[in-house]
């Protein structure tokens, strides 16, 4: 710990004073908001989308100036002007948008992080101290392989590395379990209690509780850019936490207090869905490779019917965004069939499945979901401008109709923005998700290919996502459902499929599930291995 960082007599290593933040367009994020953070502690930080919790820790890492307040150390007011500068008082933060060089390797793009020589002999040390920290931490990734070719999970596993190899002071992880397993999780949590007794401060931006209860001493929340809560976790119950984000109870608190998997209500037993014949989504003996050339779906087969939620679980990057690619023309399968309604999907333009009633909510809506220096009107008719409803006279675009569609999803789906005319890079991560589903489900598909639909939104978003879903499968809708979150997908799909390596490892209801057994399928061990073994 350097001696500019030294935590005071009174124990504080950094102290965010009435911090206000107002951003160019009007939008005020933080209300005069302070926080302390002690060394031997993690604090977790609550709250809906758009609270505040991400600019708040950006201004502590560097990354934003407070038009108010301050940043104050045990040796007086510290002003960072950029990252780097947080990176050597000793703050480090992993970011849910990544700041990779995607051409670049995992080794590579830690190397290029240190204040070092961008050097072959230093790539190849900073190589091997990944490996020692990639067996302390168990986060594993290729180190050798482009990071654009990575899946999403294993990129977010690199952010993680490449702030821990700086042996920060204060680790900032917003939503880092997002795309781990629970396995990764319990691993990368035994990491950061070590970390703790190491004298480290870690602030953990979460919208699990379930995490804040097994994790942090200590929770803050913030609700609409205002500290509302400081309490120790050991006094706290996530009843109470909850409240606290949303300002009320919530209706169904299964989505407040996470459940264990053998505690989840399922949403209907597969007696319910006629399962005769091909389904809406009809896939056969698929398979597709990955970006480095791999085998990455390994001769897949399935059916999605109507009425019912298909759950797709396993680790990331065994080919589950292959999959979703495949089924909505991002990527050419290299043999197999997949038909919608009797018609051939396989290789056709995107445009052409959307054609046959197909939404697509994908896992990455940086790349793939929105144009970020669009509007929210003009994001919101991405892959619709072609409805007459918004579209006059010499196909002229009826910008009237256009707003107030957007505001009917600004309001359905409580998407926190200035306006329709705001550019979609200006809202939280949050709630640039619930603006793609909005425009998805907007437009009453025959089939929903959902894609880590609740990723990085808070409880009260996510279970009205949750809901919707679950609303449009009860209309008669198929729903391909792929997340990384065990609980969501446990809790609403109707048959799950855990897949490894490219393979359905197995394929049946979610009661016939418990967690040890999906923890060893998610591994790629069946009953018949585990017995040899």
């Amino acid at each position: 710990m350097s001696d500019q960082a030294t935590p005071s007599k009174n124990g504080f290593f950094l102290k965010a004073d009435r911090i206000t933040k107002v951003y160019s367009d009007g939008t005020v994020a933080l209300k005069e908001a302070s926080l302390e953070i002690r060394p031997h502690e993690i604090v977790g930080l609550l709250g809906e989308n758009g609270a505040g919790k991400t600019t708040l820790t950006k201004i502590l890492s560097g990354l934003l100036p407070p038009t108010r307040g301050r940043v104050v150390s045990p040796k007086g007011v510290v002003r960072f002007v950029s990252p780097r500068e947080a990176l050597d008082f000793g703050i480090g933060m992993v970011h849910q948008h990544f700041a990779l060089v995607g051409t670049f390797t995992a080794a590579e793009n830690v190397a290029l992080s240190h204040d070092r020589p961008f050097t072959g002999i230093r790539i190849a040390e900073t190589r091997q101290d990944l490996n020692a920290l990639m067996e302390e931490s168990g986060l594993h990734v290729p180190l050798d392989v482009p990071v654009e070719k990575l899946a999403v999970g294993e990129q977010q596993r690199v952010e993680i590395l490449k702030v821990l190899s700086r042996d920060v002071d204060l680790l900032i992880l917003d939503e880092p379990t997002s795309v781990l397993t629970p396995l990764e999780v319990d691993e990368l949590f035994t990491l950061l209690r070590r970390l703790k007794d190491e004298g480290k401060s870690i602030i953990l931006i979460t919208h699990k509780l379930k995490e804040v209860g097994s994790i942090t001493d200590r929770v803050v929340v913030l609700r609409q850019g205002e500290m509302v809560g400081d309490v120790k976790t050991a006094e706290a119950s996530t009843e109470q936490l909850a409240r606290l984000m949303v300002g009320q109870a919530l209706e169904d608190e299964a989505d407040a207090v996470e459940l264990s998997t053998e505690e989840i209500p399922h949403a209907r037993t597969q007696s319910d869905v006629d399962r005769t014949g091909e389904g809406i989504l009809h896939v056969e003996n698929l398979i597709a490779k990955g970006n480095t050339g791999e085998i990455a779906v390994d001769g897949i087969s399935f059916d999605v019917y109507g009425g019912e939620i298909f759950g797709v679980a396993g680790v990331e990057g065994n080919g589950q965004t292959e999959l979703v690619e495949s089924l909505t023309g991002l990527r050419v399968p290299v043999s197999g069939t997949a038909t919608i309604n009797g018609t051939n999907i396989l290789g056709v333009d995107p445009r052409q499945i959307y054609r046959l009633g197909v939404a697509h909510i994908p896992e990455d809506r940086w790349e793939l979901g929105l144009v970020l220096p669009f509007t929210l009107a003009e994001n919101a008719i991405l892959g619709v401008h072609r409805w007459e409803e918004f579209r006059g006279p010499l196909s002229f675009l009826r910008w009237g109709k256009i707003t107030q569609h957007v505001r009917r999803l600004m309001d359905r789906f409580d998407i926190q923005a200035t306006g329709p005319n705001a550019p979609a890079k200006s809202l939280s991560g949050g709630n640039q998700q619930k603006l793609i589903v909005g425009r998805e489900l907007a437009k009453d598909p025959a089939i929903i290919v959902a894609s880590q639909p609740t990723r990085g939104l808070d409880i009260g978003a996510a279970h009205y996502i949750r809901q919707t879903l679950l609303e449009m499968r009860d209309a008669g809708r198929a729903i391909l459902l792929v997340s990384a979150d065990l609980d969501e997908v446990l809790a609403h799909a109707d048959r799950v499929g855990i897949m490894y390596e490219g393979k359905f490892m197995e394929v049946c209801s979610p009661e016939e599930l418990d967690r040890e057994r999906v923890g060893m399928l998610m591994g790629g061990a069946t009953e018949a291995r585990r017995e040899a073994e």
